[in-house]
């Protein structure tokens, strides 16, 4: 006789959770996100698609403007104003150089020499967020103003004869010149340099200057072979917080520049509450996001930090 033998199905292990809480357990992360994903479709996704909507729109605002799908808006914004952007990608990229000119010796200060003061020079960079924008633009009048000591300064060094050849002041005076604008954005946006550099060089390990040592680096070596190339990631992040926001500034130029030195920013702002016109407005706007768009890819892509670390 052949006995049958019936194999017992297997008991479920007791550790492995039943296949709804498995489930429901894939679905947190995309929970967890829904608040972000809806404050972004509210406050961005939904205004920049009534902008674009705005900005091929005809009509005024007493008749009321209507979608007319009129694309040549952008060409005449562009051909109109193309000065005030060019000006603005100028002044941007000027303000920039000096915030990283100025930014990353502070942050190699504050990341290998500071010590027990790195958490008081830290407060120190970011105080200045403890005032008002305006508050501080405004200071900025005071501290360029045509008797005081700054000009006085740079008169007695004849250092605006130099500044006058290069078009950035008119004379004796600096308030009202591209050069006052440049201050205002560079001062404005210097801890969005020092941060990310500080953080880029304060994860760099120590041991690694004592290498460079121990293969008898001189310091100048040091910093060109080994603390700038690993603090790359910093100074993209650091040129990129402080290019984007300076690009489309109108704060300093209305209030430290003239009529001559107006950026795009000051453009938008007049064309948006003055003159009312909003297709041009809305225009203008989205020439400046995709110019920056742009500018930032090529960037990235030509300085990634996958290629310099």
């Amino acid at each position: 006789m052949t006995a049958t033998l019936t194999k017992e199905p297997a008991a479920p292990a007791a550790d492995t959770p039943p296949r709804g809480n498995r489930r429901r357990g894939r679905l947190v992360p995309y929970w967890l996100l829904l608040p972000g994903i809806l404050w972004l479709v509210v406050f961005f996704a939904l205004p920049m698609v009534y902008q674009a909507s705005t900005s091929v729109q005809q009509g005024s605002l007493e008749d009321g403007f209507k979608v007319t799908w009129h694309f040549a808006t952008y060409w005449d914004a562009l051909a109109d104003y193309y000065p005030q952007f060019l000006r603005s990608v100028l002044y941007a990229g000027c303000a920039t150089l000096l915030c990283l000119l100025l930014g990353y010796p502070l942050a190699y200060l504050i990341a290998f020499r500071a010590g027990r003061w790195r958490n008081v020079v830290l407060i120190l960079v970011i105080a200045p967020f403890f005032t008002s924008f305006l508050i501080r633009t405004l200071a900025w009048k005071t501290i360029l103003a045509d008797g005081g000591p700054v000009v006085g300064a740079l008169n007695t060094l004849h250092l605006l004869d130099v500044t006058t050849w290069l078009g950035m002041t008119e004379g004796d005076r600096v308030l009202a010149t591209p050069l006052a604008v440049v201050c205002g954005l560079t001062y404005n946006f210097l801890p969005f340099m020092i941060l990310p550099l500080y953080t880029s060089l304060e994860r760099i390990d120590g041991r690694l200057h004592e290498a460079a040592g121990d293969l008898y680096a001189s310091p100048a070596t040091t910093f060109r072979k080994v603390t700038f190339p690993l603090s790359m990631p910093g100074v993209i992040s650091g040129t990129l917080l402080t290019f984007i926001p300076a690009a489309g500034d109108y704060v300093n130029a209305d209030l430290l520049g003239s009529t001559d030195t107006r950026m795009v920013g000051n453009v938008i702002q007049t064309q948006f509450l003055r003159i009312l016109d909003y297709p041009t407005a809305a225009a203008l706007s989205f020439i400046l996001m995709a110019a920056i768009l742009v500018m930032v890819t090529v960037y990235i892509r030509r300085a990634g930090t996958e290629d310099l670390v």
